[in-house]
């Protein structure tokens, strides 16, 4: 399934498709899941995933604008794909959410921590809506299909600076 929508993104795969590609028939494929949305779920939960170096330097501008030029096109398409799981199932959604967005919470908290003890950012900054703000940037951006070009990355940084530092 990743694959697929490496290729050609979540929209372009289909049922069809990935029963041809697994050799088997579409009623196999619906008797186990009921759409593709379940089969990329199911994929997500069980299998391997990519990981990703989040920056963790002295200086917090570069490390947020380093995280918003992450995502390339193979993440955004993987992004789409998820927003459209959560959407279809928010059971299989809370626990991807958990899984997937979980690593970028605990950098959030880490990175402000870091930033608070030497004096960049405010004490009283709530690392979870900062972290929240952080996926919902990356999720609009999913949803439009293209990853953050780098005038649209500094300029997001220089917004969420000016927000929480000290």
């Amino acid at each position: 399934m990743r694959g697929a929508l490496s290729s050609s993104g979540y929209e372009a795969v289909t049922i069809e498709g990935l029963a041809e590609a697994a050799g088997v028939s579409k009623q196999t494929i619906y008797r186990w899941w009921p759409s593709k949305a379940a089969i990329l779920g199911e994929a997500l939960l069980e299998g391997e995933l990519p990981e990703v170096e989040l920056p963790m330097t002295d200086d917090l501008a570069a490390d947020l604008r380093a995280l918003f030029t992450l995502q390339g096109d193979d993440t955004v398409a993987l992004a789409r794909a998820l927003i459209s799981v959560t959407a279809t199932d928010p059971a299989v959604g809370a626990v991807l959410d958990g899984r997937l967005a979980a690593p970028l919470r605990e950098w959030t908290k880490a990175r402000l921590a870091r930033a608070a003890d030497a004096g960049e950012v405010r004490t009283d900054v709530d690392a979870a809506v900062v972290a929240d703000q952080l996926i919902a940037i990356g999720s609009y951006n999913a949803l439009l299909g293209k990853p953050l070009d780098r005038a649209r990355a500094d300029a997001l940084s220089d917004l969420i600076l000016r927000g929480i530092s000290a």
